[in-house]
């Protein structure tokens, strides 16, 4: 697709300097840009870039125009991060939406597709599945008995969501994670352990997205849940009867355990581990790599293994790393004393 200067500057309401009718036929990081692409910058730290990069048109936020004339074409506006997720999200629209069923899927008559959706081939629909308007169902997915997916949703490829789970509108799940697996349920007995059967289901609400090669538990009873607009990373386990609040972000590798109730507006970093049965509130910043053992209160910000308050932690590092020499001064003064007693 080609566009000038001045269509990309409509939609995002912006302010040309430079040639209106350049052309634009694809987009650069701005580090490497290139002749007829397009760029942003939105940070100090880039805006050297204004007079050395090679791309033809930059997007960039007002605050860090200085001058009046510039190599290349700049689009002003007042934030131009925000502005150029605009324009991606056009440009994905343009790419167009998949309609129809295709050849070798498998969809039970008793299951219901809604208008303009897509089934891929050799997805499995199973009995009383229920797919909404607009929902993309990408090849090779597997829709469990009693399953219902809400609208302009997007399963990509490999997905299995299992028996009677619940996924609202606008959600996203990538490949290969699943939805609705047992939960890691069992009783200790005299002969072993003995598997507490999983009856409940998970319930995704409205524009969540969830990354690839993710585990998301059904509960033992009722359901686990994901709040309305949650982002999940890849390779992140939830498990059974956990809840989730709504817009967390939730970083890879970090693992969730059974029972646990997770508030609003939380972010927890890369790997952080959470024991089960307690309660992180709200706003909360859980920092990458923690283990979080006990119950948190709301804005609270976390590090640490058992993680302890993020301040406490950088004050307690620093007292950590010159740990040696300190026990080294401790030695001595206790030789010092000993010294003295004897004399």
């Amino acid at each position: 697709m080609e566009f000038t200067a001045s269509q990309i500057a409509s939609f995002i309401d912006g302010q040309i300097i430079g040639d209106e009718s350049t052309v634009i036929t694809g987009v650069s990081p701005i580090e490497n840009g290139e002749s007829g692409h397009l760029s942003f910058i939105a940070q100090d730290r880039f805006s050297h870039f204004l007079n050395t990069s090679k791309c033809s048109v930059i997007i960039v936020s007002e605050k860090l125009i200085d001058k009046v004339n510039y190599n290349p074409t700049l689009i002003v506006v007042k934030d131009a991060y925000l502005s150029f997720q605009v324009l991606m999200n056009l440009y994905q629209e343009m790419q167009g939406r998949k309609e129809g069923i295709e050849t070798g899927s498998s969809i039970h008559e008793t299951a219901v597709i809604g208008e303009k959706a897509y089934i891929g081939a050799f997805t499995y629909v199973s009995e009383k599945a229920k797919i909404g308007e607009g929902s993309q169902i990408y090849p090779q997915v597997y829709i469990g008995k009693g399953v219902k997916i809400g609208k302009n949703c997007k399963i990509d490829s490999g997905a299995r969501i299992y028996d009677y789970c619940i996924i609202g509108d606008n959600c996203v799940i990538h490949s290969n994670t699943v939805v609705g697996g047992d939960g890691f349920g069992f009783q200790p007995t005299a002969e072993g352990f003995k598997k507490i059967p999983q009856l409940g289901n998970v319930i995704i609400e409205d524009d969540v997205e969830i990354g690839s090669n993710c585990s998301i538990d059904r509960a033992t009873i009722g359901s686990t849940i994901i709040g309305k607009g949650t982002k999940i990373d890849n390779l992140i386990q939830i498990a059974h009867n956990v809840k989730i609040g709504q817009n967390n972000v939730i970083a890879a590798q970090a693992g969730i355990a059974g029972s646990t109730t997770i508030g609003d507006w939380n972010q927890i970093g890369g790997q952080v581990g959470v024991v089960g049965h307690i309660k992180i509130g709200n706003q909360v910043k859980i920092q990458a790599q923690s283990g979080v053992n006990s119950s948190v209160n709301d804005k609270e910000t976390l590090y640490g293994s058992p993680a302890i308050s993020y301040n406490d932690y950088l004050r307690n590092y620093v007292h950590f790393r010159n740990f040696t020499e300190i026990v080294k001064r401790i030695n001595n003064l206790e030789d010092i004393s000993k010294d003295k007693t004897n004399e």
